[in-house]
């Protein structure tokens, strides 16, 4: 089947995040299936004299708005060009389908556009808008802005030809909504396992520079938002000096937390053990992976962080990287304890430093979790097998449209 889908988005590359990387993936497997793919971003792309343009192979079309409009009208004004710009190149494209990924800010102009030239709406919830607010403690749960925000989500939900999600718990939530069982479709997270290199020795003059000479290096690398639960492995240090003698902390990335860890580690006494090296290239990353010896990706236990499943433990395994993750829901959908990775329970600092201590003392199991891991990521979460499930959702959404 041959199909022209028109893709909308709250951001995308050249940005980095999971959100971008995500859609790459979903678009060059679709490109692959021989279909023809477009992306359209939001005023939320963010970037600097943003214009249409080419990346990877992949188009992308963009939608500017007068910062002067944005301060006056907000979201609506954000909504409103988004909604034109679609518009204008639905008419000059002639997409099959529109597909439109979360928040809900792209989702009404989908249906807005979809509605009156006739064009099936699929609509595709990465997170839910209100609990990523309320992690970044722009509102609280159950507040007014919450609930109207909720109720935007699920007016999108309800109007949608057909729905996706990247995971069960999302999925639960939706049909929790009143939404028939057969409308909504996991596309579940994946990656493109030769995209990433496996793991090397590490680069001996990067580690010099790192002074992690001689250490037992734990490592996050990404952003840091506060449901990471990066204060909690922070916090966790001064008990794990205990275990572990030569343990240090390798932090590559950035964010609101960044400050706020900083002052954690030194009113610890720990910032000779915790190295904060910022945003690096996409490009060098790699070996920054290679440095250290078990990833952490300590979560707190959140509706956000139970409900979402995250793709950095995919790329780790991707990579044959070890990685021990609190037992969220998000986690336990992509990590089997002892098999292609290891769990410890969320919110306890000693609950991940007995883990750690644990898998620390048996190495020999190590090989075998990279095995694991690696095939996991080849033959299930890969971006092929997750792709080719849109097939049925387009035919349902066009076949939805047909039938109104």
């Amino acid at each position: 089947m041959s199909l022209k889908i028109l893709h909308i988005l709250d951001h995308s590359i050249p940005l980095h995040s999971g959100y971008t990387f995500r859609t790459r993936g979903i678009l060059r497997a679709q490109q692959a299936r021989g279909w023809t793919v477009r992306g359209l971003t939001t005023p939320r792309h963010v970037i600097d004299n943003a214009k249409d343009e080419t990346i990877d192979g992949i188009d992308f079309v963009r939608t500017t708005i007068g910062a002067d409009v944005h301060v006056k009208r907000g979201l609506w004004a954000e909504m409103n060009a988004t909604t034109v710009r679609l518009k204008q190149e639905a008419l000059a494209w002639k997409p099959d389908v529109i597909h439109a990924h979360s928040p809900t800010l792209n989702g009404v102009p989908a249906l807005r556009v979809g509605k009156v030239l006739g064009i099936p709406v699929v609509y595709e919830i990465r997170a839910f808008w209100e609990d990523a607010a309320v992690d970044h403690g722009t509102t609280q749960e159950g507040s007014l802005r919450y609930r109207l925000t909720r109720a935007m989500e699920t007016y999108v939900i309800k109007r949608a030809n057909a729905v996706t999600t990247i995971c069960e718990g999302l999925r639960k939530d939706i049909i929790a909504r009143g939404i028939a069982d057969s409308k909504v479709t996991v596309i579940p997270n994946a990656v493109d396992a030769d995209a990433f290199t496996r793991r090397n020795a590490p680069d001996a003059d990067l580690r010099r520079q790192l002074n992690l000479e001689n250490a037992t290096v734990l490592g996050f690398l990404g952003s840091y938002y506060a449901y990471e639960g990066l204060d909690l492995l922070v916090g966790a240090l001064p008990k794990l000096v205990q275990s572990i003698p030569n343990v240090k902390l390798l932090l590559v990335g950035g964010g609101p937390q960044e400050n706020a860890l900083k002052a954690q580690a030194q009113a610890l006494g720990m910032s000779e053990r915790v190295t904060f090296v910022g945003r690096v290239p996409h490009g060098e990353v790699s070996k920054y992976y290679d440095q250290v010896d078990v990833l952490i990706y300590p979560r707190h236990s959140l509706r956000v962080t139970e409900l979402v499943t995250p793709l950095k433990p995919l790329e780790a395994m991707a990579q044959e990287h070890i990685l021990l993750a609190s037992d969220v829901g998000g986690h336990h959908e992509l990590i089997e304890d002892g098999k292609t990775g290891f769990l410890f329970k969320a919110d306890d600092a000693d609950a991940l430093v007995a883990k750690l201590t644990h898998m620390l003392a048996h190495r020999e199991d190590w090989d075998a979790v990279r095995r694991n891991g690696r095939a996991f990521v080849e033959s299930v979460r890969n971006w092929t097998n997750s792709t080719a499930r849109y097939e049925t959702v387009y035919a349902n959404a066009r076949a939805a449209m047909r039938s109104r």
